[in-house]
């Protein structure tokens, strides 16, 4: 981390300097407040998606949403070249404008994201390398979060009675313009298994209360009541995940564990929709559902995408000041596209493009950059981790080992630069440290590895619903994550899978099409052979039997058509993020 501390001498009159002030801080004021209420505008407008199912309409503003920051920050440019003119570029008059800005953003019940759009504008402005604390809101030390006991981030319900009672004050306070299709019914069921959870997890049903966040959680075709059950200082979550069908709204499942409503929230997975009333202390309150989720994914899963890299960047860098370990390779087998590194210590890969790809891969930088911004705007179904993109990020050089140094230096100099003291990183994506596929089944038991490749199947045909094909398919390019689900992770291959041409291995008759033996069977590019997949997917023996065992239809070229056909006829899988056994009996 470079931090700049010296600045130019002022240049300009002190009057017309307040009148620059005052009106850049004008523009990029009204340029946030618009953001937020362009964001919030969309996030109330997914309640009406979940209500009537349009769910086409759900995924196009999904994608709209993932767009409005970038808008934002370019209109808020475009109007300080018209308002600062000449003096655009002038440090003196941005300085002056953060501390005016600051003023003016304290009492905002968003302000830690006021002060990344900010430094978002800046970057735009006077494309900033480093860090540089007169003209950016920089924060390195520990952030402690609120508790999220502030009203109303939550709602309370108190236990009178019984449990069946307090459910059922919950679904009456949540209401939508459609009617529940069965409230007593699953007041009932949600309320059983809420005594029976307890008395194994307390050896006691009673409670004092549930708390439920004050906005729904709207994603894909779900929406989710996020909240925790109390008794004294000890809490559990207590996630209710509802459907919208034909009859009306139904509880689908009910989450009390810590391990479930994280994977909800996973980063594998697309971004909710959700209006909170004051994002920070939204997270104090998710924090304490989900004490291990790293709180720049929290702000990232409700759509606050920027300041959730904002809040990444600061913890690596507190993270290196209080270590000493030195970046390495990662582990697995090297890939030909990204050189991949990590910190020991820390739970972050970092991927840098190389200058040059070996064969057989045919891509190219901005095809591989393409992919990852795919990814980033498509639906993850929970098989696709989350990549953020950073620019210009500085260590030490002293914090490399000698080997990744040399690579870096060597394979992918047009997007590093090193000096005698440190290591530049033009161009990286960042990505949750998995433990990688083909290492994970030789570490586990029998039952694990198997287990694994159950899932690895899984992953296939939950992205194949998701008009996704992986395109490389080595289990190397697949990790497991704590809770034993299996990702895909390596996107310089991925493409849509309705750009794939599936096809059956000819016959010999059918490849050679005379009698001198001329080969008559031409392969593109884009050609995909299914039953081939037997030959590589995994090493001969236990493993690979265990799979074509588990997933033959794989290998057939009528699976991955019929789910080409369902994408071209629009049809939106249900991938849902929690376990079968969680969903409620339907009577």
């Amino acid at each position: 981390m470079t931090t700049s501390t010296s600045a130019p001498e002022l240049t300009l009159d002190p009057v017309e300097r307040i009148r620059l002030v005052d009106r850049g801080t004008d523009v990029v004021l009204s340029a946030f407040a618009q953001y937020m209420t362009d964001f919030r505008a969309m996030s109330r407008a997914a309640r009406g998606w979940f209500e009537q199912r349009q769910w086409h309409e759900a995924q196009a503003g999904a994608i709209r949403r993932l767009d409005l920051y970038a808008q934002a920050v370019a209109g808020a440019r475009t109007a300080l070249k018209a308002a600062l003119g000449a003096q655009l570029h002038l440090h003196e008059v941005w300085e002056g404008m953060k501390l005016a800005y600051a003023r003016r953003i304290a009492d905002r019940v968003d302000e830690e994201l006021a002060e990344t759009f900010f430094n978002s504008v800046t970057r735009a402005v006077l494309t900033t390398m480093g860090v540089d604390a007169k003209i950016e809101f920089v924060w390195f030390d520990i952030e402690i979060l609120p508790s999220g006991d502030e009203l109303p981030t939550y709602r309370t319900f108190h236990r009178l009675h019984d449990t069946r009672e307090v459910v059922d004050a919950v679904l009456d306070a949540f209401t939508f313009s459609v009617p529940w299709a069965d409230k007593e019914g699953d007041a009932r069921e949600v309320a059983r298994r809420v005594d029976t959870f307890l008395a194994a997890q307390w050896s006691y049903s009673a409670f004092d209360a549930i708390e439920v966040a004050e906005p729904i959680f709207y994603r894909n075709k779900g929406a989710y009541l996020v909240g925790r059950i109390r008794r004294g200082i000890r809490v559990v979550p207590f996630v209710l995940a509802l459907m919208s069908d034909e009859d009306g709204i139904r509880v689908d499942a009910v989450l009390m564990e810590e391990d479930a409503v994280s994977m909800v929230f996973s980063f594998a997975r697309s971004y909710f929709f959700v209006d909170p009333v004051r994002p920070v202390e939204l997270i104090g309150f998710l924090r304490s559902i989900m004490p291990l989720k790293p709180v720049a994914e929290l702000y990232i899963a409700l759509g606050f995408v920027k300041h959730g890299k904002t809040v990444r960047y600061r913890h690596l860098y507190r993270h290196l000041d209080h270590s000493s370990d030195r970046f390495a390779e990662a582990r697995g087998i090297k890939g030909m596209v990204m050189i991949c590194f990590t910190l020991p210590s820390y739970d972050i890969v970092f991927k840098v493009i190389r200058d040059r790809f070996a064969a057989p891969k045919k891509t190219t930088r901005q095809l591989v950059q393409q992919s990852y911004d795919l990814v980033f705007k498509h639906d993850r179904v929970g098989r696709l981790i989350d990549a953020q993109e950073f620019e210009h990020l500085r260590f030490r050089r002293d914090r490399f080992e000698a080997g990744i140094l040399q690579e870096l230096m060597e394979e992918a100099s047009s997007s590093v630069t090193v000096t005698d003291d440190e290591v530049i990183i033009h161009h990286a994506y960042t990505e949750r440290r998995l433990n990688p596929l083909n290492v994970y089944v030789n570490e586990v038991s029998k039952e694990k590895a198997l287990a694994a490749v159950e899932e690895y199947g899984a992953a296939l045909k939950d992205l194949a619903s998701a008009n996704v094909f992986a395109g490389d398919l080595l289990i190397k390019n697949f990790g497991v994550t704590r809770h034993g689900r299996v990702v895909f992770y390596d996107y310089d291959e991925l493409c849509l899978l309705d750009a794939c041409r599936f096809r059956k291995l000819p016959s010999y008759h059918e490849s050679y099409g005379s009698s001198e033996g001329e080969v008559s069977f031409f392969v593109d590019d884009n050609d995909i052979f299914p039953e081939e997949f037997r030959s590589f997917l995994w090493p001969a023996g236990p493993l690979r039997d265990h799979f074509e065992k588990s997933h033959p239809d794989l290998f057939t070229v009528e699976f991955w058509r019929r789910m080409q056909a369902q994408s071209k006829a629009g049809v939106i899988s249900d991938v849902f993020p929690y376990p079968y056994e969680m969903r409620l009996v339907r009577r």
